[in-house]
């Protein structure tokens, strides 16, 4: 059967510092005014978001795109959804296509949601009577009935979402592309939106997702992609694609230098500089102790009321443990880089690998996030002296006995 969506050799660059062929007035004359102080012609980069990538999605099948910040998945969505054009290459998709980007687009902001409900299902070539019978379904399900003839620009963001997927999924695309855009939500939403995704797939609809919630995209899709600096990695099973996404860049080690990881887009004025492991290796039944150094990247040296801590994460992105000063009500003032923190966490893990992240607030704005920044190994040091601690399925293994009015065999 001939594929729904078919990306063959797709590469695209963008220039920087390349002049606009069109802009305002306004753009022209400053433009103008800043030539002479250039010292010559202006400099001209180029950079390749995305780099020969091809692939075939059948029909119904949900596909994950996954790579990490700046691997090029935005910009092959946008591709996707005829938002920009490609360089070079060719995509072929049979059917009508609903995309959910980012806040703030696919709608317009000074009609009202129920006008862009009828103006959404109006670009997907849907009937006005076509719209009306699944109206009151996606007033529904996105749960804004008190402002659906508020204009949306008065929307918060997270009603915005609500709605724009509420109209993408059930207006009935023959192809659903969404992004991270779903993060914007609370976690009761994004688990609907989940549901939602999974019932419009066994309709036979075809999905492409991204998202950075790996337990998500193994929930949902049925295959999946790994980019990576533009380049098409991997192309395999769900499970395949999250072990080698999992396993990129990631440190191990006693000591790690944590400087030159890739950071969220934060102020990062405030940053973890450096972790040391005080057990190395670390073994089951043996608490879990380290200390981390903090760094102050600008002319400002004391935070006040930091929270910072970490959260250790399974391969599929499941947070098995979360530790904060704050929950432990300790309060501290980040006032010297040459202050050190030190970390002792139970440890009744499961023996395997598991990765960690790193977060801090100073008077809650966020300073600094590296997501499965450091890998961790847990050896099995079987404290309980369990018969075979392979055996156990379970995430996490506390000591536990078992009786019974007779004597055990």
């Amino acid at each position: 059967m001939k594929p729904i969506i078919s990306v063959s050799n797709i590469f695209k660059q963008y220039e920087i510092g390349r002049k606009s062929s069109y802009g305002s007035l306004r753009e022209e004359i400053m433009q103008t005014l800043a030539a002479p102080f250039r010292g010559g012609k202006e400099k001209q980069d180029s950079v390749w978001a995305l780099r020969d990538i091809s692939f075939d999605v059948k029909e119904g099948e949900v596909l994950g795109i996954v790579g990490r910040n700046g691997a090029g998945k935005s910009t092959l969505l946008k591709i996707l959804s005829r938002i920009t054009e490609p360089t070079s290459g060719r995509i072929e998709m049979r059917g009508r296509v609903a995309s959910l980007l980012e806040v703030g687009t696919g709608f317009h902001p000074e009609l009202t949601g129920r006008e862009n409900i009828f103006l959404n299902g109006a670009l997907l070539g849907m009937s006005s009577a076509e719209i009306k019978a699944k109206f009151d379904e996606i007033v529904a399900f996105a749960e804004i009935e008190k402002f659906l003839d508020t204009p949306v620009k008065r929307y918060s963001s997270g009603m915005y979402v609500r709605l724009a997927f509420a109209v993408a999924a059930h207006l009935e695309p023959e192809i659903l592309i969404i992004d991270e855009v779903l993060a914007v939500g609370d976690s009761v939403f994004q688990k609907k939106c989940i549901d939602k995704m999974i019932e419009v797939s066994r309709k036979g609809r075809t999905i492409l997702f991204v998202s950075h919630n790996l337990a998500a995209v193994k929930a949902l899709c049925t295959k999946a992609v790994l980019l990576s600096a533009g380049e098409l990695k991997l192309n395999a099973s769900v499970q395949d694609i999250l072990d080698a996404y999992v396993g990129e860049s990631q440190l191990s080690g006693r000591e790690i230098d944590l400087t030159g990881l890739k950071r969220h887009g934060y102020p990062n004025e405030l940053i973890f500089e450096k972790i040391t492991f005080l057990d190395f290796p670390i073994v089951f039944g043996r608490p879990i102790r380290f200390k981390v150094r903090l760094k102050s990247t600008g002319s400002k040296n004391a935070f006040p009321d930091i929270d910072f801590g970490i959260a250790i994460t399974d391969k599929n992105n499941n947070t098995l443990i979360h530790c904060s000063n704050r929950f432990i009500s300790r309060r501290f003032d980040h006032v010297s880089d040459d202050e050190e923190y030190f970390f002792e966490i139970e440890n009744i893990i499961n023996p395997n690998v598991y990765y960690l992240t790193f977060f801090i607030r100073s008077r809650d704005e966020i300073q600094d996030w590296i997501t499965n920044a450091v890998k961790i190994e847990i050896e099995d040091g079987n404290p309980y002296r369990y018969t075979d601690t392979k055996q156990i399925q379970g995430a996490i293994l506390p000591k536990f006995d078992i009786t019974s009015t007779r004597t055990a065999i």
